[in-house]
């Protein structure tokens, strides 16, 4: 064949492409486990990290450690073990009604950590927040997000933002109370906490997050 030809350099690029796609298949379908792997494994630590257990290298053993299981939501409040694979993201699964909570132990006492996604300025934000065993009163939570502004809304991931939230109430007069605020108007202590000076659509979207997730909770918060 004539290599200066049209041809041969149609026919030349052609095998080149199919070779090379080839070869980006193989590699991405070698990695997907690997890949999967990483996602789950990142997923419970950010689970864990709303029960304040962090630097975690080993997810599976502090899953374990702290007996961690993950459960779904009745219609009457109680909780069923889930049998599913284990999620990597709950957005379908609450959208879908499926309401999962994690029940663990921490120092011998019963925590419940329940999963909760809403939007940002800029993107998706997710988070979970961790109740204590009366189910009224915040534990510890993990906010993260795909976009946010650095500086600002990104604060949502720092220990000066989340913080303030353990020991917060939940529920007032069966609502959930828990909240929010622009930043340095905290009225009612016990629910309120600031938002992000200058990341204020960051701060109502967390603040839209918290209520209008964990108000589809509301049987098994109640429940006695």
């Amino acid at each position: 064949m004539n290599t200066n030809s049209n041809s041969y350099t149609v026919i030349y690029a052609a095998i080149m492409v199919i070779i090379v796609a080839f070869l980006l298949a193989f590699v991405s379908s070698s990695l997907k486990e690997t890949q999967n792997a990483n996602v789950k494994n990142d997923t419970k630590k950010q689970i864990l990290s709303a029960i304040n257990v962090t630097e975690v290298t080993d997810a599976d053993a502090e899953f374990a450690k702290y007996e961690v299981k993950d459960m779904l939501m009745q219609a009457d409040g109680t909780l069923a073990p889930y049998e599913g694979e284990f999620n990597t993201s709950f957005k379908g699964e609450i959208a879908e009604n499926r309401l999962h909570v994690f029940e663990c132990k921490v120092d011998g006492a019963t925590k419940y950590i329940i999963p909760i996604y809403g939007a940002g300025l800029w993107g998706p934000i997710w988070g979970y927040v961790a109740l204590n065993d009366n189910k009224d009163t915040v534990f510890g939570v993990y906010f993260n997000h795909s976009g946010e502004t650095p500086g600002l809304g990104a604060e949502i991931t720092t220990l000066k933002f989340q913080a303030p939230f353990v020991g917060k109430k939940v529920l007032e007069n069966g609502n959930v109370g828990l909240s929010v605020v622009k930043n340095g108007k905290v009225a009612k202590p016990d629910y309120e906490v600031d938002g992000i000076s200058g990341g204020t659509i960051t701060s109502q979207g967390v603040d839209a997050m918290i209520k209008d997730c964990l108000k589809l909770y509301t049987p098994f918060l109640t429940i006695k």
